[in-house]
């Protein structure tokens, strides 16, 4: 068993503009993958029992676990990669992972927007420090299923490629009633008046979809950046007119400039300093919080919630109206 959080790291990796990707596989001496590591509260090996909850062979959930009286969803990651909405009735059982008879599985425990979820991959690798200037942006490249559940990539310690799975896009795809009942309360948004706009910064396409839509729902301008560094250059581009920008939601883990640089460069610099700056983050951690705000983010929010985001547009932007 491995555990992964540690407070001090977190503060320093982000201070210096740094993540660590735990590395792994889904077959053996095949394609290296990575997920932040502060988004895994742990890795085990498990070899307890199984609670069935579906014998649907299109399911993505292959049951329930439980630990130390902790009981969560099981996702088999390789049958994810395999999976399309487009096609939701389509048997993944042929995709699971494989596992010699007698073998433990190998379970990613993972902790973001506020859920708790077992993730099965084949092997853990070795934990990679780098550079979000390191991390190259892929998402949206190509249009097959399965390089749409990748949204970035960078190279191993031998050179060869490590892909960053979108983790948030798998929970939608898993739990999609989590995005409908997100659909529920954007029918309840109010509709705002107001000529300023909001700048919007996320390296995820399905969570810039879902913003898109909730910011839309309340009728506000708003701007969108895949990453942290594309929203600091429009900020300050001479053209710019920075007294129209009225607020930013920012993700935290982004490349090339993470939310943390975003909020650091922005308050520090007098002309900016005084734009409210919003963290819409699965890394939901009271850890990540703590630094956000020490570093004068304005708020905090879990991932994408429409109530919250409502709250957020009425405290900060509103106010400026009157």
């Amino acid at each position: 068993m491995a555990s992964l959080s540690n407070v001090d790291q977190i503060t320093n990796l982000h201070k210096n503009n740094e993540l660590q990707l735990l590395c792994f596989r889904l077959e053996k001496g095949k394609d290296i993958y990575g997920v932040n590591v502060f988004k895994i509260r742990e890795v085990v090996k498990y070899k307890g029992s199984l609670t069935i909850i579906t014998h649907d062979s299109s399911s993505l959930v292959e049951g329930l676990i439980t630990m130390r009286e902790l009981t969560v969803p099981l996702i088999d990651l390789k049958k994810w990669f395999h999976y399309d909405p487009h096609m939701p009735h389509k048997d993944l059982r042929p995709y699971a992972i494989q596992r010699d008879k007698g073998q433990e599985d190998i379970v990613m425990i993972c902790e973001f927007s506020r859920w708790t979820v077992g993730v099965r991959i084949y092997e853990a690798d070795r934990i990679l420090n780098k550079k979000w200037t390191e991390i190259e942006q892929t998402s949206g490249i190509g249009a097959t299923a399965q390089n749409s559940k990748l949204v970035s990539r960078t190279r191993y310690f031998d050179g060869s490629l490590v892909q960053i799975v979108d983790i948030e896009k798998m929970l939608v795809e898993v739990f999609p009633w989590i995005e409908n009942e997100k659909e529920e309360e954007m029918r309840r948004l109010q509709r705002f008046n107001c000529d300023k706009d909001i700048l919007l910064a996320d390296d995820s396409p399905s969570v810039l979809k879902t913003m898109r839509n909730i910011l839309t729902s309340t009728g506000l301008h708003y701007h969108d950046f895949p990453n942290g560094q594309k929203l600091l250059d429009y900020v300050f581009n001479p053209s710019t007119n920075i007294d129209k920008i009225g607020m930013i939601i920012t993700d935290l883990e982004m490349p090339e400039a993470s939310g943390f640089e975003v909020i650091r460069q922005l308050k520090s610099n007098s002309k900016t300093a005084h734009i409210p700056i919003i963290v819409n983050s699965s890394m939901s951690g009271s850890s990540n919080e703590e630094l956000a705000r020490s570093l004068s983010a304005d708020d905090f929010i879990s991932k994408s919630q429409p109530m919250q985001i409502e709250e957020c547009i009425r405290k900060f932007l509103m106010k400026q109206n009157h």
